[in-house]
């Protein structure tokens, strides 16, 4: 760990980090997802998670709150091992906000009453509370004008935006998004991804699983690509992308058109 622990300048280098892998292990049957990932997350980074599909990018956000419960290792959320009990790692999800790529919204309840939901059964906020910080963070998404419409109404692009605002609705410490654009039009891609840029200029601690190279050449502060379960490169977007330093890396990029 120390090498990933030690690594200078990076964004929040000088802090505790926020989410800490340590030799993760994740496996279902004989089939290893993982194997042996260490990498941190610190305060105020978007870090991208790269790499071909069924390469256990995305075993290893819903690992880090334990939506899968992992087979060896440790992940570690603000210093402390994520908790045993399904009662005690609610309380942990709390502050972790998750936007997934099929946005998993309610149909019947407006896109308000989606936001305002979480604050109002798991906070406590009353509802008039809820409904004015759900109202700001349409506003913030920029759905203001949308805000009794239904999902089936919205396009796909805005109904993730409205799963994104719902995530900040909990006030989460880090963001975790799950390939939040694969289920879009490509019309509707920019949008999203905007609002993601905005949550990064802000300060938010960002684990992004994701297909957009540009988003990540552009908007990461670290890049961890995986192959095969296993990270055979991290580091910041320019060493990445303009200099990798594994052959795997440089192919992946290749097939994608993206040559250093």
């Amino acid at each position: 760990m120390n090498d990933v622990l030690n690594r200078p300048a990076r964004t929040g280098s000088d802090l505790p980090p926020v989410v800490v892998y340590d030799q993760v292990r994740k496996n279902y049957g004989s089939f290893v997802a993982i194997d042996g990932v260490s990498v941190q997350v610190n305060k105020g980074e978007v870090m991208c998670l790269i790499g071909p599909s069924g390469s256990g990018k995305s075993t290893l956000l819903r690992c880090t709150n334990a939506l899968e419960r992992i087979n060896g290792g440790r992940v570690m959320f603000d210093g402390q091992p994520l908790p045993e009990t399904e009662g005690e790692m609610r309380k942990i999800r709390q502050r972790m906000g998750m936007v997934f790529q099929n946005f998993e919204l309610f149909p019947h309840k407006s896109a308000l009453d989606n936001v305002a939901m979480g604050p109002i059964t798991v906070l406590g906020l009353s509802e008039s509370k809820a409904r004015e910080r759900a109202m700001a963070l349409l506003e913030k998404v920029g759905l203001g004008n949308k805000a009794g419409n239904y999902p089936a109404s919205l396009s796909g692009g805005q109904q993730q935006r409205v799963a994104i605002a719902r995530a900040l609705a909990m006030e989460p410490e880090v963001m975790l998004f799950d390939e939040p654009t694969s289920a879009l039009d490509p019309e509707t891609i920019g949008e999203v991804l905007n609002v993601m840029k905005r949550l990064a200029d802000e300060g938010m601690t960002m684990v992004v699983v994701t297909h957009e190279m540009t988003f990540a050449r552009q908007v990461a502060d670290w890049v961890v690509v995986f192959d095969h379960g296993k990270v055979v490169e991290q580091g910041p977007p320019a060493q990445i992308f303009d200099n990798p330093t594994a052959e795997r890396t440089r192919d992946f990029l290749g097939h994608l058109g993206w040559h250093a």
